[in-house]
């Protein structure tokens, strides 16, 4: 068995699935945050959680786009291209669903900030919480994929 250094940038930086592994918790993370700033915002839609929800989902939808390249890169360099199936297939299934989840909370948002005065649409609230069940379905599966959760 080959010892591995914590702290080595060849293992940080050349693993063949790492980069997928550490970015994923980024918009996880942003996401959650901001559909809790939007709840905790819904009686005043103008008020400053109101414009961190939307800093969240915002910073949220940007941050999918390299953790979607980064998976799709880990499936070819790791499988060298295998056709899915299985737990892999439904994480991806999963994971796709939580990307367009994400970036459609944010558009929502983007779209109500462009009329004055702001009028957040009510059903924003169910998307969100339906994006947040999909995240965490897809970070479970995934989770079996990287070995933790075996």
């Amino acid at each position: 068995m080959i010892a591995v250094h914590p702290f080595s940038l060849r293992t940080v930086f050349l693993a063949k699935h790492a980069q997928h592994v550490v970015l994923v918790h980024f918009p996880i993370a942003l996401f959650i945050t901001g559909v809790a700033f939007d709840l905790f915002s819904r009686r005043e839609p103008a008020s400053t959680l109101a414009g961190a929800a939307y800093l969240n989902l915002s910073l949220a939808a940007l941050s999918v786009i390299p953790v979607a390249a980064t998976g799709l890169l880990a499936w070819h360099l790791v499988l060298e291209g295998q056709p899915l199936k299985g737990l892999l297939l439904w994480h991806l299934i999963a994971a796709s669903t939580a990307m367009l989840l994400v970036i459609a909370s944010w558009w929502v948002h983007w779209r109500a900030r462009k009329s004055q005065p702001l009028a957040l649409p009510p059903y924003r609230i169910p998307l969100e919480l339906l994006g947040v069940a999909v995240i965490a379905l897809a970070a479970h599966l995934g989770g079996f994929l990287s070995g933790i959760n075996a």
